[in-house]
């Protein structure tokens, strides 16, 4: 396993070892690490040479010594506990009878020695993904053996699989899965509809992408009493067809997520399931599990019933068809998109009231053709028949949590799956106010987490259409917390929700396939269920969606840098969008393309890093960078295998400089010919030329 004995007073000279503490590698392509230890606010610093064989990854222990240059704690790694599951991804290359792995990602600086086989030779030059075993001291290079066979590299296929190899999700169903899924039948039987609330013969419709192929959610509307609606939220009754402890519970469980790359769906659950048995679409008899409202007009909920129902959609409408209604009055179902319209917006606006913050960072999406190539990077516009599903899938979500949530008040709480959100750390919130007031921004003291809320709302909305918007947006969801499942309700800060769940998304998220069957297992009065299996299941999850979301981002990533690939030369205009020691993100408009300024590649000034203020300035020239400062840079490489990259800026005098550049110019003149008056302007300075590596 590759465990390693650090000697007393180990370290710096004359420095002995401050603690011991456990985490996981955060490898660089340039051999270099971070500790990733939880917990903790910063993560540790480890050179590559007191790696002792760690990759990324890895959880590993390690001993901590002091600052590195004032700037972060230093460690060196005592002892590998555990190897990544996770493979690394790469070329294999045979010579003779020896073979390779030639890694390309950003995360490891060294290629894989593979046992040779005479098999081997088939698979030479195509992507593969490998798993280290060991890493002898004698061995220049980690040993590892191939776990998959990807494909020859460049092929949108072999690209996209090896994204979700590389965080350890799945392209594919097993047989097996199909067969079950095959073997479920898709009759509805009298006994089916007896034993469940009929909406077949209220009026129902969906509202979801163009291009969405599962549609798990529903609303119905009737006036039930002058100036009261009933409103349902109909979900898809995945768990009627999904057995507890079934192969395809199992493999649901393990997936825990469906995976949403640039270029297609990973589904959680097989075609037939998410595509056709539940997937509500119009005309088709479907069962359910719903939360019906009673709401009166000023979008207060008078009354409510949660149980399994049978329903027929109406209508199936796309995002622009229900927005097209909205905006202009006219259209299939008129007054049920309009009333639904109107009490959402009246919930929309009392939850931002009560403290809901309002993120609202653009997200873009890669347009491709059928052969995966990208072709426009465009932005995702969301208006009022996207809020209009958002405030009722929201409402269903917290109803449903409060249900089991707070009807045990006094007693011991049943045992219940939450989506919680935590207030942010004061720590944080600290950093943040710094933050902003470097960028001439501030926000009143707090005296607790819901006026914390409005400030920052106050705040957004100050920044709105300016060039540091983002920078505030994206700095003010750093210093939030993560959302994640869990058995322990504390809320969900950003939503300003005491109870809160995943009630609405069954063919996509396994969490709410377990709040289906608890909800059903609780209002048929069922017992407290066993808190520790739930919360083991809400750890999965949550490690699930994040490694999902890890690959969406690799996946966009990757077909922005193919989009840039025919562009390198081109000069664009962005934004800085992150700042480093070693270099300036930038973010292009306006696609949102991301690209590194290494420092070092700048000739014409040395910058100095100020870790408080996430700034850099020019030693000569006094130039500053922050996040949001608009700059100008050209595309000078474009790396598919690093999903990266390198712009080059396109260097602009700051104004100040050339006013004093300007005044320098003309004084010296005057020295040279005190009676010229001509105006003539001096040569001003481009700095020393010194870089920062």
């Amino acid at each position: 396993m590759g465990k390693y004995k650090t000697p007393a007073k180990r370290g710096r000279k004359g420095q002995s070892s401050i603690q011991e503490v456990t985490g996981r590698v955060l490898m660089t392509r340039e051999g270099y690490a971070f500790i990733d230890i939880e917990g903790a606010q910063d993560d540790l610093f480890v050179p590559a040479r007191k790696l002792r064989g760690a990759l990324h990854g890895d959880t590993v222990k390690v001993a901590v010594f002091g600052k590195r240059g004032g700037q972060r704690n230093e460690g060196e790694v005592i002892e590998i506990i555990k190897r990544t599951e996770k493979p690394f991804i790469g070329i294999l290359q045979i010579t003779g009878e020896q073979a390779w792995v030639i890694t390309e990602g950003k995360n490891m600086p060294h290629d894989i020695i593979i046992p040779f086989e005479p098999g081997l030779k088939e698979h030479n030059g195509l992507k593969v993904a490998a798993i280290v075993d060991q890493w002898p001291r004698k061995s220049e290079e980690p040993i590892g053996h191939i776990v998959n066979v990807l494909g020859k590299p460049g092929d949108n296929n072999t690209e996209m699989h090896a994204i979700l190899t590389e965080f350890g999700l799945p392209y594919k169903f097993d047989q097996k899965v199909e067969a079950a899924a095959a073997d479920i039948s898709e009759e509805i039987t009298p006994a089916d509809i007896k034993s469940r609330r009929d909406f077949r013969n209220i009026t129902t419709l969906t509202i979801d992408p163009e291009d969405a192929k599962d549609f798990d959610d529903a609303l119905s509307l009737r006036e039930v009493k002058p100036g009261i609606w009933e409103v349902g939220v109909h979900i898809a009754d995945v768990t009627h067809y999904v057995r507890p402890d079934t192969l395809l519970d199992k493999e649901a469980l393990d997936r825990g997520t469906s995976v949403y790359l640039a270029d297609r769906t990973v589904p959680m659950l097989p075609e037939k399931l998410s595509n056709r048995l539940c997937s509500l679409r119009p005309n088709e008899e479907k069962l359910c599990f719903s939360a019906v409202f009673e709401i009166d007009q000023k979008g207060r909920v008078q009354d409510r019933w949660f149980g399994r129902t049978v329903i027929k959609s109406d209508f199936r409408f796309s995002y622009e068809q229900a927005q097209d209604i909205i905006e202009n009055q006219k259209g299939p179902l008129l007054n049920e998109v309009l009333k639904l319209h109107e009490l959402a917006s009246i919930i929309r606006q009392e939850r931002f009231r009560k403290g809901s913050i309002s993120f609202e960072r653009p997200e873009m999406k890669v347009i491709v053709d059928k052969e995966g190539k990208p072709v426009e990077i465009v932005q995702k516009v969301t208006k009022e028949a996207n809020w209009l599903i958002e405030e009722f899938m929201l409402l269903a979500n917290r109803e449903v949590a409060y249900l089991i949530g707070a009807k045990n008040a006094g007693k011991k709480p049943k045992t219940f799956v939450y989506r919680i959100h935590e207030e942010p750390n004061l720590d944080k919130i600290e950093a943040f106010r710094t933050f902003i007031h470097h960028l001439g921004y501030s926000m009143k003291p707090t005296n607790n987490a819901r006026e914390l809320s409005g400030e920052i709302n106050t705040l957004l909305e100050s920044a709105k259409g300016k060039p540091e918007e983002g920078a505030i947006e994206i700095m003010a969801l750093r210093s939030m917390a993560r959302a994640r499942y869990s058995t322990d309700n504390m809320g969900h800060y950003g939503l300003a929700f005491d109870y809160y769940t995943h009630f609405t998304s069954p063919i996509r998220r396994y969490p709410d396939m377990m709040v289906h069957r608890m909800l059903a297992h609780y209002l048929d009065s069922g017992k407290s269920l066993d808190k520790k299996s739930y919360e083991d299941k809400c750890k999965h999850s949550s490690e699930r969606e994040q490694l999902a979301t890890e690959a969406e981002r690799a996946s966009i990533k990757y077909k922005m840098v193919e989009f840039m690939q025919d562009k390198i030369g081109l000069e664009f205009d962005g934004n800085v969008s992150g700042i480093t020691e070693w270099g300036i993100f930038v973010e292009l408009n306006p696609t949102k393309v991301e690209g590194l300024v290494a420092l070092r590649e700048i000739k014409e000034d040395y910058f100095i890093y100020d870790d408080e203020t996430m700034s850099l300035r020019g030693k000569s020239s006094g130039k500053r960078f922050v996040l949001g400062t608009p700059v100008k840079v050209k595309v000078v490489k474009a790396s598919l295998e690093q999903k990266q990259l390198d712009f080059a800026l396109i260097w602009e005098e700051p104004l100040e400089q050339k006013k004093n550049d300007t005044k320098k110019g003309e004084n010296a003149k005057k020295r040279e010919n005190p009676k010229r008056r001509d105006g003539s302007k001096g040569k001003g300075k481009t700095g020393n030329n010194r870089k920062r590596s």
